[in-house]
């Protein structure tokens, strides 16, 4: 199939097939916000089905503190919960 016949989601799949990436990344990658590539993280996760391939996430992590228990590992907490920080990387995602 060519690229411009693959759908966004499709293109993330692949992109997520070969390397892991945070929204951030894919966001700019794919020129869409990052909310709207979390959307299609979630998607992909759920359009994986039975098959031999799953979604794969690093959660967030605090940078202070170390914290990696969010609630959410489908999202980018603006702050840690344990101890407040601001500093909280990205979750990363990949497809194995």
């Amino acid at each position: 199939m060519r690229e411009a016949d693959e759908t966004t989601r499709q293109r993330i799949t692949d992109r997520l097939r070969t390397e892991a990436a945070t929204p951030s990344v894919l966001a700019t990658e794919f020129d869409v916000t990052a909310g709207a590539a979390l959307r299609h993280v979630e998607h992909i996760s759920q359009s994986l089905g039975p098959t031999d391939e799953q979604l794969l996430v690093a959660p967030p992590e605090c940078r202070d503190c170390g914290f990696t228990d969010f609630d959410d590992l489908l999202n980018r907490p603006s702050r840690c919960p344990e101890c407040k920080s601001e500093a909280v990387a990205e979750p990363t995602f990949t497809v194995r």
